[in-house]
């Protein structure tokens, strides 16, 4: 990642930065892997320590419906139930050791509690609805089509403009980052990457809040949610500085990678995990040899489930799917084009398609909630 700061810090790590009053401020090391991994140091005015209460914990790990699953599946993912609390609203669809997939519908913003994700990196894909996504780190606003990357223990809320609203979530229990392939040894993007460090939206409007009272974070850990009641408001930073921190990245702000005849999905990857990878579908050219087939080719994932996650626009390789729909190829089993869309592709120029897709190389669970939305007998839409 990028180096930044907000704020104010002190000239040296672990040294002594004062109050005017004489106090000092609190340091505190906001890392992963221990002391090895990406880290940020933050400043408070007060410690981040304070715990005033300890709630009941809730269970909201996934339910399972198919542990084992080898059937494709296609899910109606705008049926699935708006929830007004925005932790209710995550319905798990598909899981495994690595991540776990889902949609979520929230109608309000968190505006009674704060959330704290400890069990994984999350990537929030936004697909309806607008608003600022705020943290100890600053300000993100956020709108269609972008993608949030928050880090494993991030403090946050998000403000949402409006009731409709609509997100791709992606829980990794590694790191989300930009594939390593399109760096450099010195950590800078590489010339032919589809993206740049211009395109990355970084924190701002750092928002110090000096304030004590009842302050109420929900934590994430283990399939439960924790509630812990702080003394101290979690947004108390005078300062910090690092490389651990949320940004965003528009999936407009994607540049397609095209070729003469049809190049395979990994020049469509956008980020990577462990045992997964993201890659984004947008808007571009189509091949360009004079006997080329712009629909691809049928293909056998033998190491790795195929899911994706339709936006907008047209689906070139798919008859009757819509926006907001999943569509799930098992490992081990060839797929690729309904019928006729081979033929249609040809001669084509360009697509207007807007998708996510999501391998990951371990199967995936099927959850309850994915089972109540899906379409049955997707298996046949390959009959003629």
């Amino acid at each position: 990642m990028i180096y930044h700061k907000l704020g104010k810090y002190p000239h040296k790590r672990h040294v002594q930065f004062r109050k005017e009053d004489g106090g000092l401020f609190q340091e505190e090391l906001f890392g992963k892997e221990g002391f090895s991994g990406h880290a940020s140091l933050l400043y408070h005015i007060h410690p981040p320590t304070v715990i005033e209460a300890l709630g009941d914990p809730e269970i909201v790990a996934p339910q399972i419906a198919r542990e084992h699953n080898m059937e494709p599946l296609n899910l109606k993912g705008f049926d699935i139930r708006p929830e007004s609390d925005y932790i209710k609203s995550h319905k798990a669809l598909f899981v495994n050791n690595d991540l776990e997939i889902g949609l979520m519908a929230p109608r309000q913003s968190m505006s009674d509690y704060f959330y704290k994700n400890s069990d994984g990196d999350e990537l929030l894909f936004i697909h309806k609805g607008k608003g600022k996504f705020k943290s100890p780190f600053g300000l993100i606003s956020f709108g269609y089509g972008d993608y949030l990357i928050i880090p494993k223990g991030t403090v946050y809320t998000l403000e949402f403009e409006g009731e409709d609203n609509m997100i791709l979530y992606i829980e990794s229990k590694s790191s989300i980052h930009f594939p390593k392939r399109y760096h450099n040894g010195y950590g800078q993007f590489l010339e032919h990457s589809p993206f740049c460090e211009r395109d990355i939206r970084l924190p701002e409007e750092l928002e110090t809040h000096d304030e004590s009272g009842q302050f109420l974070i929900k934590i994430k850990k283990h399939g439960m949610i924790y509630p812990y009641t702080y003394k101290y408001h979690p947004y108390d930073l005078i300062g910090w500085d690092g490389y651990n921190y949320p940004y965003a990245f528009s999936i407009f702000d994607f540049e397609p990678i095209t070729g003469r005849i049809h190049l395979p999905p990994p020049i469509h990857q956008t980020f990577e995990g462990r045992n997964f990878v993201v890659c984004s579908f947008v808007p571009r050219l189509y091949d360009y040899h004079p006997e080329s087939i712009p629909a691809p080719y049928h293909h056998s994932n033998i190491d790795s489930d195929e899911i994706l996650y339709y936006v907008d626009g047209d689906f070139m390789s798919r008859n009757n799917i819509a926006p907001g729909q999943f569509t799930l190829h098992p490992g081990g089993i060839p797929h690729g084009p309904h019928p006729g869309a081979i033929e249609r592709s040809i001669g084509k120029k360009q697509t207007e398609e807007l998708a996510v897709m999501i391998d990951p190389f371990n199967p995936v669970s099927i959850t309850k909630e994915a089972m109540n939305i899906a379409i049955d007998d997707y298996y046949k839409a390959w009959q003629s």
